[in-house]
């Protein structure tokens, strides 16, 4: 539905909700059609294991669709249960699947645009100004929603997972300090050039072998939120855990356009209001849970946590201008709006 993108950043604040005339408690009152439906199950797979953000999200999800539709359920699938995070994106792209996580960094390589949540530095240092880019930026939603409408894809959400922290075997402060680290990354042309620019030696590898390709030295780094050292326990084969504040771990969430536009009016109100609810409930709860798991890691390792100065950080900030202009040129002018409205979003946010 293109008008979900260009009304989004109305749709965050309720407007369609209002129109409709709808809430959450009058669409559980189902309408004469939609109360004799069979029953219906929405698969909705992860790309995380239990625990985490996406899990935190996905049974939020749960529990208001189904409290909104007593003919709904909603069937919950971590990591690895329904295959790979390419296999899911397919099978939401063919109908077999009605919700899933994508991160920008395995859509992007068939959604160039999504490649702008891989840009180190571009987002603020204060997190609340993210919070509003991330719910409720029109250009945002706008454009790269009908870039994800072009591969047969709805996008329902941008959801932020929380700063992205390095883990290495030796202290990273300095660029210099990345000179022939094996480093892994996710399969993104922007992330490769981007740690090749810090003197890393980037490697492919799947998320279920980072363990023990950490423990074999198969790779000598990776990157991932606070969250998920703890949940993957990277920290138990990693020595430093290092906050740089480059970049935050973005996953979108999808759906298929034919599955949203043949649901029942009713439902698609309510599945707007659900995920506008969630937006803001996922962004809280996702720095609560990076906190928690960072007070769990140092309570049951020795790993040593080192915080970036800003002067540190103004180094690698520094390195990685030529990754913006990779990504202008991949992603072509949808995405350079998509940059500039980000941009210009923290240059407003930063200023107040």
């Amino acid at each position: 539905m293109k008008e979900r993108f260009l009304n989004k950043g109305a749709l965050w604040m309720g407007s369609l909700a209002l129109a409709a005339g709808l809430t959450l408690t009058g669409c559980g009152q189902q309408s004469e059609d939609e109360a004799g439906a069979d029953q219906k199950v929405w698969k909705f797979a992860l790309e995380e294991t239990k625990g985490g953000v996406q899990w935190q999200y996905a049974t939020k999800f749960k529990e208001l669709i189904e409290e909104a539709h007593d003919n709904v359920e909603v069937k919950i699938y971590p990591y690895g249960t329904l295959g790979t995070s390419q296999d899911v994106t397919q099978q939401v792209q063919t109908d077999t699947l009605q919700f899933a996580f994508a991160s920008a960094g395995h859509v992007g390589s068939t959604i160039p645009e999504a490649q702008v949540f891989s840009l180190h530095f571009l987002f603020s240092q204060d997190n609340e100004v993210n919070k509003d880019i991330f719910t409720s930026n029109e250009t945002v939603y706008t454009e790269l929603g009908e870039a994800y409408n072009e591969k047969g894809l709805e996008l329902l959400s941008v959801v932020p997972e929380g700063y992205m922290v390095w883990s290495a075997n030796k202290k990273i402060t300095q660029p210099s300090d990345f000179e022939g680290v094996k480093f892994r990354v996710m399969p993104s042309d922007l992330l490769l050039s981007t740690y090749k620019l810090y003197g890393a030696s980037p490697q492919g590898l799947a998320y279920s072998e980072v363990y023990g390709g950490l423990e074999r030295g198969q790779i000598d780094a990776q990157v991932q939120p606070m969250f998920a050292h703890r949940d993957m326990s990277f920290y138990e084969v990693q020595d430093y855990l290092i906050q740089a504040r480059h970049a935050q771990f973005v996953s979108t969430v999808i759906s298929s356009p034919d599955f949203v536009d043949n649901l029942p009016q009713p439902m698609q109100a309510s599945l707007d209001e659900v995920i506008d609810e969630l937006g803001p409930y996922i962004f809280d709860e996702q720095k609560k849970l990076n906190a928690e798991a960072a007070e769990e890691i140092k309570s049951k390792s020795d790993t040593t946590f080192v915080r970036l100065t800003d002067e540190q950080v103004a180094a690698f900030r520094e390195k990685v201008q030529p990754i913006y202009e990779q990504y202008v040129e991949m992603a072509g002018p949808r995405g350079e709006k998509i940059l500039n409205a980000i941009q210009d979003a923290v240059a407003a946010g930063d200023g107040q």
